[in-house]
């Protein structure tokens, strides 16, 4: 539904709206990589939410594949907490396909690089100010989810509305709505209220943000330079309040967050499952739902594994091990005997102790993550000899009191080290 054309042209008078018909130049986007990730540590103590991998794959590498389908070809992405880790990766796009460039929110104190974010709008004023880059209808999405998303349709509804912002939304279960912010809309798809995590007794709808944002350059006239300021909590409601052509588009389609570690938990599930239709399982199918990569040492007629499983390369199985799916280990791995991997997630260069039992375990590092996000740290537990790094040359027999503090986590150990 379009706005009426006197009441458009005024309103892209006021908001200083402009909407070119879409064209075969390249088109431009934002992926908010700056965030610390808080709510999914400890992964995100050495790994940047954007770089969470997916069997392998970055997440943010799923959303650069998608902005290229679409023909957003030129891409800026504001990193803070870990910023190396995303710029070593993906350096300057090409071998993606795309333009990238980096606006790094913080500073250098004795030598070391301090992250200081900006919140999301404060990110994208500190681009535009920097140099008007954004001159033309822009894409910002957020760098923690999965989306197979029509970009060009959604475009073109926010360009047929007249919009100066629009975001994309969905129905989530009212249960959810706190995990995220809450839209409400009048029977034009207009934005009359933006609530940001609100409790779920006081959301006045199930419908969502999905932090797919669409925007106009004039949007930057609503931003303050040089401060925090963040697109759902403070950027949004001030549009609405000011009565904005700020309008919600409802789509149909697949958005798998990663905001938290039961989300990434079910991320991992969902694609093993086979239910994420842009991200295949890699490696090579040894038997009905095993996958494997390169040189895994497992003799797989002396395990006991039911899939659906991926394994990464170069990673030993021992014999009278047992694998039950979902479940994914990573590569340079060591499963001990008797060790039980049941839909568990074990990062790379874990070390798995004889007879150890992870049951909807996620092993990363010194953590053992349970699927709800909470977490212990083994080698403050003085437990690192049990789930330790596979490239750990140092590791000796048990003591009595390490075994039965073993026993009493419910492992039936045999043996430290093999």
């Amino acid at each position: 539904i379009q706005c009426r054309p006197e009441r458009r042209r005024r309103l892209e008078e006021r908001f200083n709206l402009h909407h070119p018909v879409m064209s075969e130049t390249p088109m431009k986007a934002m992926i908010l990589a700056a965030g610390k990730g808080t709510r999914v540590q400890p992964i995100t103590h050495v790994i940047p939410k954007p770089m969470i991998p997916i069997l392998q794959k970055p997440v943010m590498e799923f959303l650069l594949e998608l902005l290229k389908e679409h023909g957003f070809n030129e891409v800026m992405v504001n990193v803070s907490h870990l910023a190396e880790e995303i710029e070593n990766y993906f350096r300057d796009g090409q071998r993606f396909g795309v333009e990238i460039a980096y606006s790094f929110e913080g500073r250098i104190e004795d030598g070391e690089l301090i992250g200081s974010a900006l919140g999301s709008a404060g990110g994208l004023k500190k681009i535009q100010d920097f140099q008007n880059f954004f001159d033309d209808t822009f894409v910002v999405l957020c760098g923690d989810a999965l989306i197979d998303l029509d970009l060009t349709e959604a475009v073109r509804r926010h360009r047929e509305k007249g919009a100066l912002a629009s975001l994309v939304t969905k129905r989530v279960p009212k249960e959810q709505v706190s995990s995220y912010g809450v839209v409400v809309t009048d029977a034009e798809d207009r934005i009359s209220h933006f609530q940001e995590k609100p409790k779920v007794e006081e959301a006045l709808s199930d419908t969502i943000n999905t932090g797919i944002y669409i925007f106009e350059p004039g949007i930057f006239d609503h931003i303050p330079s040089g401060v925090s300021f963040d697109i759902g909590s403070d950027l949004f409601p001030k549009l609405a309040e000011l009565g904005a052509p700020f309008y919600a588009i409802p789509m149909d389609f697949e958005w798998v967050d990663i905001g938290k570690v039961p989300d990434y938990w079910q991320a991992i599930r969902s694609v093993l499952l086979g239910d994420v239709r842009q991200v295949g399982i890699p490696g090579k199918e040894i038997q009905p739902g095993v996958y494997t990569g390169l040189n895994v040492a497992a003799n797989w007629d002396k395990i006991n594994v039911s899939g659906p499983v991926y394994v990464g390369g170069m990673t030993k199985i021992e014999d009278g091990a047992t694998i039950v799916g979902p479940a994914m280990i990573g590569p340079s791995c060591h499963i001990c005997e008797g060790a039980v991997i049941d839909n568990s997630i074990i990062f790379d260069y874990s070390r798995i102790g004889a007879g150890v039992q992870l049951v909807e375990k996620l092993v990363f590092g010194r953590y053992c993550v349970g699927k709800d996000g909470d977490h212990f740290d083994l080698q403050e537990a003085a437990l690192d000899w049990l789930i330790t790094d596979a490239r750990r040359q140092d590791l000796v027999e048990p003591s009595p009191q390490q075994k039965a503090m073993a026993e009493l986590l419910g492992t039936e150990l045999t043996q430290a080290a093999s």
